[in-house]
């Protein structure tokens, strides 16, 4: 069914709800707190990709909440969905996010107005581009806007997005008005991200608001975030693990009475643990009470989408965002604290894979934005590139040609070649009064023994982070020293001990009488009483061993 097939779009009142990415390792788990404090919250709004099988592949709770969706609903909040950029999203990606919001019933779906993806890659860490807050910015979201929703026969509510820099004339609700009264679609409204916006700018909270069409906003979202400070001025950084700050919840107190039309209040606690979420969900629903409303009658929007013209230049927003191009004129600060930002993603997402080429290559700021303005990084948004990870694969390569470093050359072979230690299959499982590998845990060799650099990596980053704490300062001329280390390394062969842990591996530095007895489980389980009690117990507690 397409919006034309429909005479009125009924929007039920959903009421207080709690977002999850259905991942059942995450924390908070919504159907565990619904079963252990019924009414605490009313609906789930998940984020997951646009097609339904994809999602039902990969989100471990998905079953779950596939299970409850009729008594508690759910609103689909999908991931790499572009409503900014310099390309509209491809049909049939819009009619798998169709089919899907439809299958469990969503009543709507809604989205950040910015550009997620490029090349088939999502920004690192989901950082998204904002458009810029112009007229020329408008008519790019209008026309990406309409083009969606033309493909879905829900309605698709516009959200404001997060912004470091103030980029145009417009005040981002001025720039929400417009994009609404264009396109004529409803909107959902971001506290977090308003307040963002707000210190950009240097406004106060409240900034903007007389005036704003509050009866056009269908849902809320309250979620954490951190203000940091610098030269004076504060950037709010949309961190949904933190909690969330006094200023919101008054700002939700102040607007709620406004936003006639409401439909949602949505608590976007990734992260919490349980009992922490408890007591956000316990006082929002104090200001949202699970009172029925009637439904809201919207007319469907038939609109035609206009041309993209691009003329607000995605792609120029990519360079000063990833350190390629200085801001040219406007909010100079700003973009500087957006590059920042951008940069720190990109070294977390790389330490996960290449904790100590990526130390060793980009451990200044500078080379670190050698990598995101190089040539490697862009491609990999053009379609050329399979992930972060490689992408810096192939530039690390580049510049040890450029510039050849032995030992620097030792640490990213071998760390290119750590993700085939668990190509072998894992050790047997130990029987009754034996002992084995974890199944975790792998144990491989090298040509020349990385023991020292590895240690170095580890306890440098350590060291930086904690004098951070005290004088505010990251000091990397500190790097330098690990330079040395990698310069020399010990002769070979080298065994190593790797594990697991979260999405990365982590090569660990052990004694030599427990890396003898790793080697030795390698090939096969032991008995207990093989292996002497004080290597057992370091074994164990490093959570190496496994016992039958």
């Amino acid at each position: 069914m397409s919006p034309s097939d429909a005479s009125a779009w009924t929007l039920p009142w959903r009421g207080l709800g709690l977002s999850s990415n259905l991942d059942a390792a995450d924390q908070p788990h919504p159907y565990r707190l619904l079963a252990g404090f019924p009414g605490l919250f009313d609906f789930v709004e998940y984020s997951a990709p646009l097609s339904l099988d994809e999602t039902r592949e990969h989100a471990s709770l998905f079953p779950r909440m596939w299970e409850h969706r009729q008594d508690v609903p759910v609103l689909f909040h999908p991931v790499h969905l572009n409503l900014y950029g310099p390309e509209l999203e491809p049909v049939k990606a819009l009619e798998d996010l169709d089919a899907h919001a439809r299958a469990v019933g969503s009543a709507w779906v809604g989205n950040d107005i910015g550009w997620w993806h490029a090349g088939g890659q999502p920004f690192p860490g989901y950082l998204y581009f904002t458009p810029p807050f112009t007229e020329a910015g408008i008519r790019d979201c209008v026309a990406h806007a309409l083009h969606v929703q033309s493909h879905l026969s829900v309605p698709l509510a516009l959200e404001n997005p997060a912004a470091f820099a103030r980029r145009g004339e417009l005040h981002v609700l001025d720039f929400m008005a417009r994009v609404h009264e264009r396109t004529g679609l409803p909107m959902l409204i971001d506290l977090g991200h308003l307040f963002s916006y707000q210190l950009a700018a240097g406004l106060p909270l409240e900034a903007g608001v007389e005036g704003f069409p509050w009866d056009k906003v269908i849902e809320l979202h309250i979620a954490g975030g951190v203000i940091t400070r610098r030269s004076g001025r504060g950037y709010y950084v949309d961190d949904h693990t933190q909690p969330v700050r006094e200023e919101l919840f008054g700002l939700l107190e102040s607007l709620l009475p406004r936003c006639t039309s409401l439909r949602a209040v949505t608590f976007e606690g990734d992260g919490h643990p349980d009992e922490v979420a408890l007591l956000t969900l316990r006082r929002l629903r104090e200001l949202v009470p699970a009172t029925p409303r009637p439904p809201l009658t919207l007319t469907p929007v038939t609109r035609e989408a206009p041309a993209l013209t691009r003329e607000s230049e995605p792609w120029a927003l990519f360079e000063t965002g990833y350190g390629a191009k200085p801001e040219t004129g406007g909010d100079v600060e700003g973009a500087r604290a957006e590059t920042d930002f951008r940069l720190a993603v990109v070294a977390e997402t790389l330490d996960r894979d290449w904790p100590m080429s990526r130390l060793l290559l980009a451990g200044t700021r500078e080379d670190l934005r050698a990598f995101t303005a190089s040539k490697e990084f862009r491609e990999l948004f053009e379609g050329l590139g399979r992930s972060p990870g490689h992408a810096f694969a192939a530039w690390t390569r580049r510049r040890l040609r450029e510039h050849p470093d032995e030992g620097v050359a030792a640490a990213v072979t071998f760390e290119t070649l750590l993700p085939n230690s668990f190509m072998t299959r894992p050790s047997a499982a130990p029987g009754p009064a034996q002992v084995g590998l974890s199944e975790d845990v792998r144990v491989g060799t090298f040509p020349v023994d990385l023991t020292e650099l590895v240690f170095a990596a580890k306890s440098l980053r350590r060291h930086l982070t904690g004098r951070a704490w005290a004088c505010e300062v990251l000091d990397v001329s500190g790097l330098e020293a690990l330079a040395q280390v990698a310069r020399r390394p010990a002769r070979g062969p080298w065994s190593f001990v790797v594990r697991r842990r979260g999405r990365g591996l982590e090569v660990l530095t052990v004694s030599p009488p427990l890396l003898e007895l790793l080697r030795s489980l390698a090939k096969g389980p032991r008995g207990v009483d093989e292996v002497p009690a004080p290597v057992l117990a370091e074994g164990r507690a490093l959570g190496l061993l496994r016992r039958g």
